[in-house]
Parts: C-alpha cells; sequence; structure tokens
C-alpha cells in the first residue's frame, strides 16, 4: 500500500463512548474521515451499565464542543448545563443522539481483537511508520473483520476489567470461586431482584474511592427502608482513617463530589456501616451457612458477611495491543510521558498539567491511547481531560503542531484528596490517598459511579 493510498485510510477509533465519540467529532472537524468501532450494540455501552448512576459534574462539563457543534444544525439542545447527569440521561439525550448522527462511521457489535502494523509484527523494523495500521475485529455474527486505518485511537476505556479485592492486586484465595456473592459494581438499589439481594443483609464495601463512598451512601439508604431493615455495611480500608479519607466535603470545587464523600461518612457516623482499616484480603472462605468470612493477611478474620461489593478500581486491557509497540510506566500502565504528570502519589485531578498528543505518544508513531485508558490505573481522570486529549491528537493527526501542543484546560480542585472513582481506583490509590476525582458519582442520593469515561 502506497503512501497516498494510507493517507487516504480512515483513523480508526475503538470506543464509542463519551471520548470516543468525541474523538470522532474533532476528526470530521479536522477533515479526517473517522471509524469507530464499538463492541456493544449500541453507543457508550459501558455507560448504560451504569445508567442509574448520576455524575458529580454538570452538563456544562460532559458535553465536547465539537460534538455539540456538531450536533446544533440538528436542532439538538445541550440540557441545563448546571444540571448534573445520570448516565442513563448521558447516553440518551447526549451520546446516542451523537453516534446516530455520526451514521455508517460507527460500527456496532464490532469487537477488537487485535491491532498491528500491515505485513510488520511488533519485532520488525524496516519501513514499519510507512505502514497502515491493520485493525481485526469480530462482526456481530461473530465473522472475523479486517479493516487498515491511518492511525488508532483507543478510547475502550478500563469498564471490562475490574480490579480483585484481594489486597496484592491478584484475587484473593476463595475470591473466584465465590462468585456469586462478589460484585464488581455498585448495586442499582432500584431494581427489585438486586434490592432483594442486599435488603436485611450483612454487606462488605471495599475501597476507599467515590465508588465506595456511593455504595455506602445507598446501602445506608437501603437500611432506612421498610424492606431494607437489618442492612448493614462492613466498610474495607487497605489504609487507615484520616482528615482526607472522605475527599474535600464542602471545600471541593465539584460540590457533587464533595456531598458524595460527606454521604459515606454520615453513614459511618450514623452507625450503618462500620469501618475496618489497615485491612488487605488474602482469603475468602466459606462459612458453613455459605457466607463469606474474609481474612486479612496479618491474620485477622471478619464476622462472616452474605455480600461482597469490591470497588477497587479498574485497568486497562492490553491484550488486543500487543503487537504493537506501547511506551508504558510499569506501574501506573500510562505512556510513559503522562505518567509523572497523573501519579496519585502527587496528584489530584485538579493540579494534574494540561496533556495532549505529545504526552499521550507511544514509539509506535499515530497510535494513541485516550480517555480512562490513558490513565491505566491511575485515579485521576475527568470527562474534560479527555475531551481536550482528543482535540489534541486531532490537530495533530492534521499536521497542525501549534494546535496540537497549545493546551489548556482548567480543572476543579478538591479540597482534600483520597479516593476516586470506580473506574480509576487503583490499590495505589487506596494506600497514598493521593486521588480525588474520576468516573461519575452520586449527588447525594444520585447514584454510584461507573463509566468508560471519567467525569
Amino acid at each position: 500500500m502506497n503512501a497516498s493510498t494510507a493517507a487516504d485510510l480512515p483513523v480508526v477509533v475503538i470506543g464509542a463512548g463519551p471520548i470516543g465519540l468525541a474523538a470522532a467529532a474533532r476528526l470530521i472537524e479536522r477533515n479526517i474521515e473517522p471509524l469507530v468501532l464499538e463492541a456493544g450494540p449500541a453507543a457508550a455501552t459501558a455507560v448504560r451499565e451504569w445508567s442509574h448512576v448520576r455524575l458529580f459534574s454538570p452538563w456544562s462539563e460532559v458535553v465536547d464542543p465539537a460534538a455539540e457543534k456538531l450536533l446544533a444544525p440538528t436542532g439538538w439542545v445541550r440540557p441545563d448545563g448546571a444540571a448534573y447527569p445520570s448516565g442513563g440521561d448521558w447516553a440518551t439525550l447526549y451520546l446516542q443522539p451523537l453516534a446516530d448522527l455520526l451514521g455508517a462511521r460507527v460500527r456496532y457489535g464490532a469487537r477488537v481483537t487485535g491491532v498491528s502494523r500491515s505485513g510488520r509484527d511488533r519485532i520488525v523494523d524496516a519501513d514499519r511508520e510507512a505502514q497502515p495500521f491493520v485493525i481485526h475485529y469480530t462482526g456481530p455474527d461473530g465473522t472475523e473483520e479486517r479493516i487498515h486505518a491511518r492511525a488508532v485511537i483507543d478510547a475502550s476505556g478500563t469498564w471490562s476489567a475490574p480490579s480483585p479485592a484481594g489486597g496484592s492486586g491478584l484475587p484473593a484465595l476463595g475470591e473466584k470461586s465465590a462468585a456469586d456473592r462478589i460484585s464488581y459494581r455498585i448495586p442499582d438499589l432500584k431494581e427489585p431482584t438486586v434490592r432483594a439481594r442486599y435488603a436485611g443483609k450483612r454487606i462488605a464495601v471495599v475501597g476507599s474511592g467515590a465508588s465506595a463512598f456511593t455504595a455506602l451512601a445507598y446501602l445506608a439508604d437501603l437500611a432506612k427502608s421498610d424492606d431494607g431493615a437489618g442492612t448493614h455495611t462492613t466498610w474495607i480500608l487497605r489504609r487507615g482513617i484520616s482528615g482526607s479519607t472522605f475527599g474535600g466535603g464542602e471545600a471541593d470545587q465539584l460540590p457533587a463530589r464533595g456531598a458524595l464523600g460527606l454521604a459515606a461518612k454520615a453513614a459511618v457516623d450514623d452507625g450503618y456501616a462500620d469501618a475496618v482499616t489497615g485491612f488487605r484480603i488474602d482469603t475468602a472462605e466459606r462459612d458453613t451457612d455459605g457466607r463469606l468470612v474474609l481474612v486479612g493477611d496479618d491474620g485477622r478474620r471478619l464476622d462472616p458477611v452474605d455480600e461482597v461489593v469490591a470497588l477497587t478500581g479498574l485497568r486497562p486491557d492490553l491484550a488486543f495491543l500487543d503487537e504493537l509497540r506501547l511506551g508504558l510506566d510499569e506501574r501506573l500502565q500510562a505512556p510513559t510521558a503522562l505518567a509523572p504528570l497523573i501519579d496519585p502519589n502527587q496528584h489530584s485531578c485538579g493540579t494534574v498539567y494540561p496533556h495532549g498528543a505529545g504526552e499521550l505518544s507511544h514509539p509506535e508513531k499515530d497510535l494513541y491511547l485516550v480517555g480512562m485508558k490513558s490513565y491505566g490505573r491511575a485515579p485521576t481522570f475527568l470527562a474534560m481531560t479527555g475531551y481536550e486529549q482528543v482535540r489534541s491528537i486531532a490537530a495533530a493527526l492534521a499536521g497542525d503542531r501549534e494546535a496540537a501542543e497549545r493546551v489548556e484546560l482548567t480543572l476543579p480542585e478538591t479540597g482534600v484528596c483520597g479516593g476516586a472513582g470506580l473506574f480509576d481506583e487503583p490499590t495505589a490509590a487506596e494506600e497514598t490517598g493521593g486521588a480525588c476525582c474520576a468516573a461519575p458519582a452520586t449527588l447525594a442520593i444520585g447514584g454510584p459511579a461507573a463509566s468508560s469515561a471519567g467525569c
């Protein structure tokens, strides 16, 4: 394939979530043809899995400007910028209309299984950058498909790979066999069968970020209800409780995020949850009644629980990128140049330095990981960050170096950092308490955290 032909190929975007669709809008703005491959049957499939969740960022911060400009001629009007959408609102009122507008540029049921350079495996240097990318994927009927691209933007997120409850980063002994008692998502207690699963039960919530806060608040509300009498939560933290444990509170520039931490604190203060600190799960054993007994690496054994909600973060799936040359930080699994800027030991979301194509580059030219996936295991991602990432990348692919390097973004600070959202709550964040924001969270009684894109 010659250079002129390769330049006529589309840019393949993996994932039709918030950042993937924003990438497509930015590419169109630059007169570059995108092709979005979405594994699910509709736009924002992962977001729809937490449709009951209310974001802690308002509409004004979760709509990409280029996407809004693209939608405007259709009569679409952004909802009240000061209002906080749920995941369902985000998907149905904004993301699906955007995908519908893109039309055939979005392919559903297209699960990417591998990405490489055409005719070049990972080892081969010769003429590598002149070759287009080749993307293998399975279609809706399971058939194998292949397409070539001039560049690849991976916005597939981290939703599909939750971290285990085990304190070492590996599943605790017995964790896999206890899968019927363990959930890695915040329960939707408005759904009758889910509510019945937790009502009147003893539940362990593992994690120290916005997702855990949400679960604590939800379960406390359940305990206060007529059908939830007897519901009680054991909150398991791998570190201790300090002044930063519940986040920024009233000092948080994202008020809904601050309110979330305060709601979790109230659950503990009011006796609906007990905190167990410095506890790293080593083993999950079943007692004679089939309940789970969690054993720490220090030998401590907790009282039996009926259910475990493990909210210890998510991880990037890098398997289908194995034939490409990635430059990733050994700890965070984020691009090497980006990692020190988002290190949860040093930064909250509000102190992350604005970044774009330069920091997101890899040894494999014209390959970019964006959105939650670009942050690897770091817990500080916001949707606004992802929108700025893809603006810069589209400029770079268009050859507009000045625009690509002119990355300007002001993020809201939190007064006190500690913990993160469901998608980005790695063990490191729990250990250091350095994270402060990320995926969707609840407004007081709004909804938990969960999405392939933080907000």
